[in-house]
């Protein structure tokens, strides 16, 4: 089977940042559905995560509103399992567990289940098929919604049981409510540099490095909507491991952090986005400059 990692090399999703008003309810919700364990508890922040690597941050503001769902911000984090074993595995711990699940889909590139945790942010958890197996025609991949065979993924689990996730576990992929697709376009392909994968009916998927896509966007709940109005609930930040170049209208408008040469910017929609350099010699040809490690 592929890797599903290989194609982190240059470009994936590092982490995912949610404002939450409950912090240790959400993250029992995370240790208990997800299977990550808390790396770190900094105050009112934890971080969770799989194998050593930060995947979760939860950050608390009791007095955040609670976002509504017709609002742009997280439509779900997608847990990516290194293996369909795995997945079949976590499919009996969700049966054991009680978990409810809101969904259950073959996506042609993936299989997937869907729940929410308990302030209403989405989830995926889903297994990659091989590469070799996705349909491309003229740059874009073929992703369909069928019914997921879960008697056919059940028999994968090789009678072994869920122990949490397991430490290649990572975020596969993030979706987004967006108030407009031609807009999201606009910042995701042509301002961020990622190539349009798929357009789906109310939805454009994004990713560098042949991959699915690492980014989605749809107005399935929240066309039309405006700029989040913060403190709110749901997504703070998306964190992107890349090389990509960051085109200077980026740069000048980010908040970049010296230390680490992290650069982040926004969406239109106030969504924040870390672009996180990867160790090695990043070279801008639109501000003429390098980035050192």
């Amino acid at each position: 089977m592929q890797d599903p990692l290989a194609f982190s090399t240059g470009f994936s999703v590092g982490h995912v940042a949610l404002t939450v008003n409950d912090a240790k309810q959400t993250a029992a919700f995370y240790q208990k559905a997800v299977g990550l364990e808390i790396l770190e508890h900094d105050g009112e922040v934890i971080r969770l995560g799989a194998g050593g690597n930060t995947l979760l941050e939860l950050r608390q503001d009791k007095h955040a509103r609670r976002r509504s769902s017709r609002e742009a911000g997280l439509f779900h984090t997608a847990f990516l399992l290194p293996s369909r074993p795995a997945l079949a595995r976590w499919i009996n711990h969700a049966i054991e567990q009680k978990l409810s699940l809101v969904g259950a889909s073959d996506h042609d590139v993936s299989e997937a289940l869907y729940l929410s945790d308990p302030e209403g942010n989405g989830v995926e958890i889903y297994v990659d098929r091989p590469a070799s197996t996705w349909v491309w025609k003229d740059g874009m991949v073929r992703m369909g919604t069928a019914p997921l065979d879960i008697p056919s993924l059940l028999q994968s689990a090789q009678g072994t049981r869920w122990e949490g996730a397991p430490h290649e576990t990572r975020v596969g992929h993030v979706h987004l409510q967006v108030g407009a697709l031609d807009l999201a376009e606009e910042f995701y392909a042509r301002k961020l540099g990622l190539d349009i994968t798929c357009r789906y009916p109310g939805g454009t998927f994004y990713a560098a490095d042949g991959y699915h896509h690492h980014i989605a966007t749809n107005i399935w709940n929240s066309r039309g909507a405006g700029r989040r109005a913060f403190p709110s609930t749901g997504l703070a930040e998306v964190g992107l491991l890349q090389t990509l170049s960051v085109p200077k209208e980026l740069m000048e408008r980010s908040v970049q952090n010296p230390s680490t040469e992290d650069v982040t910017v926004e969406d239109p929609w106030g969504a924040s986005i870390k672009l996180q350099a990867r160790k090695a010699l990043l070279t801008l040809p639109e501000i003429g400059a390098v980035v050192p490690d």
